[in-house]
């Protein structure tokens, strides 16, 4: 399932020639603004123009001087203690006066001098002009970095005072954490570099001279957008996608548009925006049957513990106790347990058993997987369960190995993982290594027992042990960070889809084995096209391109409003929440602009549509926990959906996935407010 992503356009360090080519790297990662007639640009002066001239003259959009200065120590000037922004706002440190006891004489003082300075130069640099409208607009506000971020979080309440639409901070180099500090202030954030460790501004640049005030003002008088040629006007991103999309009545593309786009793809990866969208859930399941029932797909792998995915496995195929899907979902308790007992899940399984009951063979029928590794305690009980029906010696060398996990509670790792991070109790890699390899040594006597079911089940258990030696390994890293833990994870989920492959084309007489991936979004899309690339994370998605090449491809699903079910906090319950509807300059927005319901978009069959979704834009992305009041920095990252995806499904309004177990929570759902004031 999905974490909360992170917000500001970050990327590794970057050295730029100049504040000019700075400008240029920003308006690529920028261009979801461009053409777009209520955006303005506004550069900090002085450093911020040169920057800034270049971005506004790429997204032909007005620009403009914002004048903030620096108040400085007494005594120390080039360390600042606040800033004077035009319209006369003042922010200070309040524990940097404190700190260095300035008075309040002396605070009048220096704000009095950088205030006539302000004055001046608003004069020189615009020639008499007035300064450019900005409310109801969306406002760029761009820099040649952020240090302390003083200068612009001065700029940026001296504007609100303006009302813009919408505030955008737009700067070459920023520490990790100024981009997002003010991430959680403003609409949106794009830095181009995060320079780790950060030094200076200055250290970004090859060429970092100061600007002069007869520079600033020869670019202010340089025009940033191409007059009007009396020509036909370029259509919107939305309207190029309003004339090609192809309509998915309920998010379902016409089977000759499913046919174009799958080929003879044998992964496909269909991922969602939201763990809990009913039409998300409901599309896929569609799209599934389809291409078990005419394209010979014969699995299902979700991102779903290995366990409780098996135990559906044994039901869809007839095998197993459980009498009713519902019951054969019953081992998903842990939270977020609708994410797979819900409505449309228990009916896909009902389908499949259905489906399965009227094939000829075991060749024809399809399986039910799950590619997560949460499940540590469950899979350790799964593999000694089994040895004690093959090879009770070996199950007893199993016991003794896996009790080194028994000072933890079977909270599913994460105590363990507590424990042995802080030393509070032994690490446990050697035995799941061991044991991994115990069941691997003795596979083949297993496997000439009893046949083909034999061997699933011998795939069943080594698995298992494969989840806990990986779980293992998981648990103990998070707290080593994000990216570490998430890739360990993501890379487990491509190990298990790789073994799933290969034992399903052992079975297979006539072709290789297809499968298809239900998992969120953030896991399917293709980490390379996102930001979150920077960091060094990697995704599900990128990892099958980058081993199945054209035998893959990922499907996303997005909406823009309705509303979704999820919690607010890790562990709690289900609730029924009211989506936003989506951010400016977010994929989301401009699908939604087409004015079109439920359709989809694939620069694969619809070249026309390479264009808008080359762009780099916000995705949203919201996992089992949404939180409407943080969602810029909760729920959206940058991405370019045309090399994210093979192909787009979007369903522009969208109602809560429905729980087998509903509470008086979710049935009463959450009040509306009235977006964005909730008055």
């Amino acid at each position: 399932m999905a974490t909360a992503a992170e917000v500001s356009r970050c990327s590794p360090r970057r050295v730029f020639r100049d504040r000019r080519e700075a400008g240029r790297v920003l308006a690529k990662l920028l261009s979801a603004y461009r053409s777009r007639e209520d955006v303005v640009v506004l550069g900090l002066a002085r450093g911020g123009i040169p920057v800034a001239w270049e971005v506004a003259a790429a997204l032909q959009a007005p620009l403009d001087a914002y004048i903030v200065r620096k108040l400085g120590v007494p005594g120390h000037e080039e360390f600042a203690f606040g800033a004077l922004a035009s319209g006369g706002r003042v922010v200070v440190n309040d524990d940097v006066l404190r700190g260095l006891r300035i008075t309040p004489q002396q605070l009048r003082d220096v704000a009095e001098r950088e205030g006539r300075e302000l004055i001046r130069r608003e004069a020189a640099y615009r020639g008499g002009r007035p300064p450019l409208e900005v409310t109801g607009k969306t406002v760029i506000l761009v820099d040649d970095g952020l240090a302390t971020g003083a200068s612009m979080f001065a700029a940026v309440q001296a504007l609100r005072e303006a009302d813009p639409a919408q505030i955008v901070i737009a700067v070459p180099a920023a520490p990790e954490s100024t981009c997002r500090e003010f991430a959680g202030l403003v609409d949106d954030v794009v830095c181009a570099s995060m320079p780790t460790p950060f030094l200076a501004v200055g250290e970004s640049f090859w060429d970092f001279k100061q600007v002069t005030d007869d520079e600033v003002r020869e670019l202010l008088a340089s025009p940033t957008q191409t007059p009007a040629t009396g020509g036909l006007r370029a259509p919107t991103a939305a309207e190029v996608i309003r004339r090609v999309a192809i309509d998915a009545p309920g998010g379902v593309p016409p089977r000759e548009a499913l046919e174009e786009l799958i080929g003879d793809a044998r992964i496909v990866l269909i991922g969602e925006s939201s763990h809990g969208t009913h039409e998300f859930y409901e599309a896929r399941a569609e799209i599934t049957k389809w291409l078990i029932e005419h394209k010979g797909f014969c699995a299902v792998a979700a991102e779903a513990d290995w366990p409780d995915a098996y135990r559906v496995n044994r039901y869809v195929r007839g095998l197993g106790e459980d009498k009713s899907a519902d019951e054969a979902l019953s081992g998903f308790v842990r939270f977020p347990a609708w994410m797979w007992r819900n409505i449309v899940v228990r009916d896909f399984v009902d389908w499949l058993r259905t489906r399965n009951g009227a094939s000829t063979s075991s060749e024809q029928q399809a399986g039910f997987y799950g590619l997560d590794l949460y499940s540590l305690h469950r899979s350790i009980h799964e593999v000694i369960a089994y040895l004690d029906k093959v090879d009770p010696a070996a199950a007893a060398r199993a016991r003794t190995r896996y009790a080194c996990f028994d000072h933890a509670s079977a909270d599913d790792g994460q105590a363990y993982g507590f424990s042995a991070a802080f030393g509070a109790g032994p690490s446990c890699e050697r035995e799941a290594i061991e044991q991994l390899v115990d069941i691997q040594r003795n596979a083949l006597a297993y496997a000439r027992r009893d046949g083909l079911l034999a061997e699933d089940e011998l795939f069943y258990a080594e698995q298992n042990a494969q989840t806990v030696r990986d779980a293992e390994v998981y648990y103990r890293a998070m707290l080593s960070g994000r990216v570490t833990s998430w890739n360990l994870r993501d890379r487990h989920m491509a190990a298990t889809l790789d073994a799933l492959l290969k034992h399903l084309d052992r079975h297979s007489s006539s072709a290789s084995a297809r499968i298809v991936v239900w998992a969120h979004n953030s896991h399917v899309g293709d980490a390379r096209a996102a930001e979150v690339s920077s960091d060094g994370q990697l995704t599900l998605g990128q990892l099958v391109r980058e081993r199945y090449g054209d035998e893959s491809r990922l499907i996303g699903l997005s909406t823009y409003t309705g509303t979704v079910t999820a919690a607010s906090e890790w562990g709690g319950l289900a609730e029924r929440k009211v989506v936003r509807p989506a951010l400016n300059g977010s994929v989301e927005e401009m699908l939604h602009e087409s004015g079109k319901d439920a359709f989809l978009v694939s620069a694969a069959i619809q070249p026309e549509t390479a264009g808008p979704l080359s762009n780099v834009r916000l995705g949203r992305a919201i996992g089992v926990i949404y939180l409407p009041a943080t969602e810029r920095q909760s729920h959206y990252y940058h991405v370019r959906p045309a090399d994210q995806f093979d192909a787009m499904i979007h369903i522009d309004h969208t109602r809560a996935l429905e729980p087998l177990e509903t509470t008086s929570l979710w049935i009463a759902g959450e009040t509306p407010e009235t977006y964005p004031s909730g008055l």
